[in-house]
């Protein structure tokens, strides 16, 4: 008994003595990585306050109510109106669309990859898509209003240039590496054991990949969807170039709009004097904006853990 009670003590002292023993450079990379994590949550913070402490002073000049609930934004013209509806609503309507085009098309192409591709096809398919990523967004833009959107008025009549489905359509095609690269990579991560257990009770491979990988590797998949709608949230440059720039409340794929962040670009040209009520509404849109990517990832959290835990 005495033995036995004495074994706890001799682990403890044997794992302080282990701690000591460490080479330096293992407590060095420990505290870079410690010294990373820590200025990350303060560089957000710093952006957090920086939003709340400029975005203070407009809505002591109006109003949340009329911030929330005025359908018109028009904050640069005689006829003011301070209503942040039809950014939001342009800023949806682009990323709902961009998500239609790639969250079936990134997930297909990353079930392909993960389960059906030759490993030597995959080597070369992967980084192919990953380097679509590394296309400027500027140069996308141009591409909607050159390209997409003339293709598109050829099957909807009376399409003008710039419209929200073209910006949509190219943001979906923008953030299809994100979502088949990192989804690709979450369900390579799942055991063999858990494919072999699926061929053994006879399941076919398309079987196996959609109804035990996928949902294996929700989490990962999860993330990278969550990584795709915030891309696409705060996607500017394609929305600035091909969504018209034009505040209104709608809908309409087919009509001009314009998103939170083409407006922060169109205010941050430096024509508004620092300071001013106009120039403080970039703060407020900034901070709407960011508020939005907060609620997306949270729910994306609490869906993964819904999922995690029926599967």
């Amino acid at each position: 008994m005495t033995q036995i009670a004495a074994n706890p003590a001799r682990g403890a002292r044997d794992a302080i003595s282990h701690a000591a023993r460490r080479k330096p450079s293992a407590v060095l990379i420990e505290f870079g990585l410690l010294l990373a994590a820590v200025f990350s949550i303060l560089i957000t913070a710093g952006i957090v306050y920086v939003l709340f402490s400029e975005s203070v002073p407009f809505f002591r000049v109006v109003s949340l109510w009329e911030f929330f609930t005025d359908s018109q934004w028009t904050p640069l013209f005689d006829d003011k109106h301070f209503g942040i509806l039809p950014l939001v609503c342009g800023t949806l309507t682009t990323t709902g669309i961009a998500l239609i085009v790639a969250l079936p098309l990134g997930t297909i192409i990353a079930i392909w990859l993960s389960d059906f591709a030759r490993p030597g096809l995959r080597e070369t398919v992967k980084p192919i898509l990953e380097l679509l990523s590394a296309v400027p967004t500027v140069v996308f833009g141009y591409f909607a209003i050159q390209f997409v959107s003339p293709a598109l008025g050829k099957i909807i009549d009376d399409l003008p240039l710039f419209n929200v489905l073209a910006a949509g359509v190219v943001m979906g095609i923008m953030i299809v590496p994100y979502i088949s690269s990192l989804s690709e990579d979450a369900m390579r991560a799942v055991p063999m054991l858990l494919r072999e257990g699926s061929y053994g009770m006879g399941a076919n491979r398309f079987t196996t990949a959609v109804r035990v990988v996928f949902p294996a590797s929700l989490s990962g998949v999860g993330a990278a969807y969550t990584l795709a709608i915030s891309r696409a949230v705060g996607e500017t440059m394609i929305v600035a170039i091909a969504a018209g720039m034009q505040p209104t409340l709608t809908i309409d794929p087919t009509s001009q709009a314009q998103t939170v962040t083409a407006y922060i670009v169109q205010v941050s040209m430096g024509d508004l004097p620092h300071g001013s009520l106009e120039y403080q509404t970039i703060f407020a849109a900034g901070l709407t904006l960011f508020v939005m990517t907060l609620g997306f990832n949270l729910l994306s959290v609490a869906l993964r853990r819904r999922f995690r835990q029926v599967y």
